[in-house]
């Protein structure tokens, strides 16, 4: 028997959610999730335990528990995780994304590093960034574009 289940990776983010399966049909609309599994606490329509798979990759999540300290992104005002998904087509996964109710952090755009990728809030507090890998830059033009950046961000690129 493997050490890791069947369908499974080896590191599998976990999210806590303030509603989890308003949050499971917004993923599935919003991302193109496909839900694996769901289960509830006994007697309640709250899910204790539940996956869903976005290209690929599971995703596990569960409904907030404050008594058990599992608290979520919207009772804790955000997150400092953030999903960052590779995608065949990155304007039309943001632009399903923006469809389906989340809000724009940022539009897609051609990255220094080689993607072109966007970002946007879900309902529940999370952020998710959509890429596709469109070209590999040099180590120089890396650092360039990186340089560029800090100095667009510090106002010096106006």
């Amino acid at each position: 028997m493997n050490h890791i289940p069947e369908g499974a990776s080896a590191v599998s983010p976990y999210m806590v959610l303030n509603d989890a399966g308003a949050a499971i049909d917004f993923y599935v609309e919003a991302l193109g999730a496909t839900e694996k599994l769901r289960m509830n606490f006994p007697g309640t329509d709250a899910i204790m335990h539940a996956e869903i798979e976005i290209e690929g990759q599971t995703i596990m999540l569960s409904q907030e528990n404050p008594d058990c300290g599992m608290l979520s992104a919207k009772g804790l005002g955000g997150s400092p995780v953030a999903m960052y998904i590779y995608v065949t087509d990155a304007d039309a996964a943001h632009a399903q994304a923006l469809a389906a109710g989340a809000t724009e952090e940022m539009p897609v755009m051609e990255m220094f590093w080689g993607d072109r990728m966007g970002t946007v809030l879900c309902p529940f507090g999370y952020k998710w960034s959509f890429a596709t890998h469109v070209k590999d830059p040099t180590p120089e033009e890396m650092e360039a574009g990186a340089k560029a950046m800090m100095e667009q961000m510090a106002g010096g690129g106006d």
